[in-house]
């Protein structure tokens, strides 16, 4: 199932033409901003794809640039105008995470470590559903509705076989073993899990309680990589405010948490026989009278 274009792609790509077009000119960002006379960190949110550009914009920059190409004038202003244009989850009026749904959908590998839920990419609407309905506070049911339609939207991006999310899970053991929703829940949840778990483009690993003390005691974390750029983004999910950290000596740092992470958990295969032996546990508890 193919998923929309994102507009933040498109901004990152045009914020990442003009990074090159201004470094090719010579001129320091503090030199452009003064020339436009605006603030040195508009010029790095438009080259880092965090602010829309307008096509005025790019016409100014071009001319300071010493651009004189029409053609590639005219490519980047087309650039900014589909920049502009919103991204599927608007749709859905104010819902949290609407950064984070941004980047996921761009992103080209995502990590993630998970020591309390199933991710929100894999969850059967059963299980997103009881997520939902369980950690926000009195939600009303158009707010339930509204959140798992997203959520459940958000998986077209595991689907879309024409550019597929390559996706790294390392879960805590105390994932399986939570019960969330019901016992019935948890056995499709696990089995939903184990079979998203043999796509190519899709990894599960389990981190037993066995391993002891870890670098993923401090919580979960996912780790985005962009096919058209070569940093990266960590991702901290919290409960009132979510945190973004761009520093390459950050991603780094996360990068080799998540490295050890992968080496203490189980191999995909065994993940698969742990996931399988925990399941059968949740068959056994429904058939109880």
């Amino acid at each position: 199932m193919a998923a929309t274009t994102n507009p933040t792609l498109r901004r990152r790509r045009l914020g990442a033409e003009l990074r090159r077009l201004r470094l090719a000119s010579g001129l320091k960002s503090t030199e452009v901003a003064e020339r436009l006379m605006v603030s040195q960190p508009k010029i790095s949110h438009l080259e880092n794809g965090n602010r829309a550009v307008s096509p005025r914009d790019v016409r100014d920059l071009c001319t300071i640039y010493g651009v004189t190409d029409q053609q590639v004038i005219n490519s980047l202003i087309q650039l900014a105008r589909e920049s502009g244009q919103p991204g599927w989850w608007q749709a859905y009026g104010d819902i949290p995470q609407s950064v984070y749904i941004a980047l996921e959908t761009d992103a080209a590998v995502l990590h993630t470590y998970e020591p309390m839920m199933i991710p929100a990419l894999l969850q059967t609407p059963a299980y997103a559903h009881a997520v939902i309905r369980e950690t926000i506070p009195l939600p009303t049911a158009e707010q339930a509705t509204r959140r798992l339609k997203v959520r459940l939207r958000r998986q077209h991006r595991i689907y879309d076989l024409t550019r597929p999310l390559r996706l790294w899970v390392v879960l805590d053991e105390s994932v399986l073993r939570r019960v969330v929703g019901s016992p019935d829940v948890m056995r499709e949840q696990l089995e939903h899990l184990n079979a998203l778990g043999t796509e190519p483009h899709i990894t599960v690993q389990v981190l037993p309680h066995t391993v002891g003390a870890h670098p993923g005691l401090s919580g979960q974390f996912s780790i985005l990589t962009f096919a058209e750029n070569p940093g990266g983004v960590v991702y901290l999910e919290r409960f009132t405010s979510d945190l973004y950290l761009e520093k390459p000596s950050d991603v780094q740092h996360y990068s080799v948490m998540y490295e050890h992470l992968q080496a203490l958990a189980l191999s995909p295969d065994s993940s698969r026989g742990f996931i399988t032996d925990v399941t059968k546990m949740y068959i056994d508890t429904a058939s109880r009278p």
